[in-house]
């Protein structure tokens, strides 16, 4: 009698998030919205592995579980996945190719707004290192990373992570 119980009210929860069966979202469409998109699939362990080795040195030999726990300083101020909210810092998510300062309804320092550059490795190495001196008048408050490895980690990390794609070669 208590398994019956129990399966409604998990059934419940996960439908009030949006998970669970396809009734969830019947609400949206009668009301005339439209859902939000749905996220690509997360990459695959061995998409991970083929993606990090594809990467040009000296990302291709990070080791990916070190840029996930390192990442996890960058956690409280930013997120990673698509469509992921801002917090005290930018979505990360796309941030390879994107113009500094670039992400819509994020309120960003005027020093970022201007820098007039597209994130790659190297720019984001150099600002990993110390934010403030990368670029003076930033608002982040990070103090950086200053082992060449971690960075190197991180941002293979993030390059696997957040949608990256190598350009062809």
């Amino acid at each position: 009698m208590i398994r019956p119980a129990l399966t409604a009210l998990v059934a419940l929860a996960l439908a009030g998030c949006g998970q669970g069966s396809d009734a969830s979202s019947a609400p949206a469409a009668e009301s005339g919205r439209s859902a939000p998109p749905a996220a690509a699939p997360a990459p695959t362990t061995a998409e991970k592995a083929a993606l990090l080795a594809a990467l040009p040195a000296p990302w291709n030999q990070a080791d990916l579980d070190n840029g996930r726990r390192v990442f996890a300083r960058c956690r409280s101020c930013h997120t990673i996945t698509e469509g992921g909210p801002n917090m005290t810092g930018p979505n990360l998510h796309g941030v390879f190719g994107r113009q500094a300062g670039a992400v819509a309804g994020f309120n960003y320092s005027t020093a970022v707004k201007d820098a007039g550059f597209a994130w790659d490795g190297e720019r984001l190495d150099h600002w990993l290192e110390n934010p403030r001196t990368f670029l003076k008048g930033t608002k982040m408050s990070f103090a950086g990373i200053p082992d060449p490895t971690d960075r190197r980690d991180v941002i293979a990390f993030l390059k696997v992570e957040t949608g990256y794609t190598p350009p062809a070669p």
